[in-house]
């Protein structure tokens, strides 16, 4: 597995998050899941780094970049799968 210090915050209903980490997994990248309906402040960090709005799911990156319910496409990129 590789590891690039992803951090994924997001909901176990989401289909975006669902299928984020799927792909992750599918490509064997490592990456931290945070459930935001399980602990208020995993919740209030989300709104607080999206201007008070519940964006799932939000990942993080290790550079401190942040995307936002993005495609497969979108993470390959970030990830340099592509």
């Amino acid at each position: 597995m590789k590891n690039f210090n992803i951090k994924i915050y997001g909901t176990d209903w989401c289909s975006d998050c669902i299928r984020a980490k799927s792909f992750l997994d599918s490509n064997k990248i490592n990456y931290e899941w945070f459930n935001i309906e399980l602990d208020e402040r995993l919740l209030n960090y989300v709104l607080e780094i999206n201007n008070g709005k519940r964006i799932v799911p939000t990942i993080i990156f290790e550079d401190g970049s942040i995307l936002l319910e993005p495609t497969n496409k979108q993470l390959a990129e970030k990830i340099g799968l592509n």
